[in-house]
């Protein structure tokens, strides 16, 4: 990655992986820079991608929450760019897109975040450019990350109170047949 402070290791995964990036495409030059930047990093862990457009940033984590409940992505990459203007729009636009990320993320969901929130358009080409600073291939180096952390921890062991994964059942037989 091109002029990035990323310092982690690329992740790498024995089992194959699957992101969906969804950009929000308002300025096109932007938004192709930073796929080229997610694409390639994406390809150079060896993962696969779909790519949805959505019409803004605040569309983007709305359309990641709709893929988690009916798809089977193991991320996800957002990608835009809010560009300040005369209004208080972009301060909603901005705060709105990366509350609505994070709270995906707490839910357990692997994104990174690339949507840039800049003063200028020259602000923007700097960090969407793959020769610079390639904001999109960060985004897609976090959520790998991301991914490859979930896989490192696996499935939640019984903890306490907590059953073990193997325990749970929502349908169909009991793992024990209980006595009284």
């Amino acid at each position: 990655m091109a002029g990035t402070e990323d310092t982690l290791p690329r992740a790498t995964f024995d089992k194959p992986v699957k992101l969906l990036i969804v950009v929000a495409p308002f300025y096109r030059d932007i938004a192709d820079m930073m796929i080229e930047g997610a694409k390639a990093e994406i390809e150079a862990s060896g993962a696969t991608c779909d790519l949805v457009e959505v019409p803004g940033a605040l569309e983007i984590p709305t359309s990641i929450g709709i893929a988690e409940r009916l798809s089977n992505f193991d991320g996800y990459v957002a990608l835009g760019c809010v560009i300040r203007g005369a209004t208080t729009h972009y301060e909603t636009v901005c705060n709105d897109s990366s509350r609505g990320i994070t709270l995906l993320g707490l839910q357990g969901l692997c994104i990174g975040n690339g949507i840039l929130t800049v003063e200028n358009r020259d602000q923007a080409v700097e960090r969407a450019d793959p020769e610079q600073m390639n904001k999109g291939a960060g985004a897609a180096a976090a959520a790998l990350h991301l991914i490859a952390l979930t896989r490192k921890w696996g499935t939640r062991k019984g903890v306490g109170f907590m059953p073990d994964a193997e325990e749970y059942r929502l349908a169909g037989t009991p793992k024990d047949t209980p006595t009284a």
